[in-house]
């Protein structure tokens, strides 16, 4: 489940990247985080499957719910990092204008 929903997450956030004429949002940024991710889980099934075989493809449901739980654990954390990148790095000028806006 965690590759299945970081490939959705992935695949979701390139759509979105690759549809926007600006990247204003550094939305690419987002997409690689997951994409990485991605991979890093595809790599563990393919280990988990040499390792255990067919056994793989009929996980107990409380190893399902699990696996759900940290892929959307990972997709929210992919959000939080890309949100304070986003913080940081000011794209829009906005934070700067309100900080130094005088009263």
């Amino acid at each position: 489940m965690t590759l299945l929903i970081t490939v959705f997450a992935a695949v979701i956030s390139t759509v979105t990247w690759y549809t926007r004429a600006e990247n204003n949002m550094k939305i690419s940024i987002l997409s690689l985080m997951y994409w990485g991710a991605s991979l890093m889980w595809l790599v563990d099934a393919i280990a988990e499957y040499i390792e255990i075989g067919a056994e793989y493809f009929s996980p107990a449901p409380a190893d399902m719910l699990n696996d759900t739980y940290l892929g959307l654990s990972v997709v929210a954390l992919g959000l939080v990092i890309w949100l304070i990148i986003l913080l940081i790095k000011d794209p829009n000028g906005r934070i700067k204008s309100a900080l130094t806006r005088k009263n």
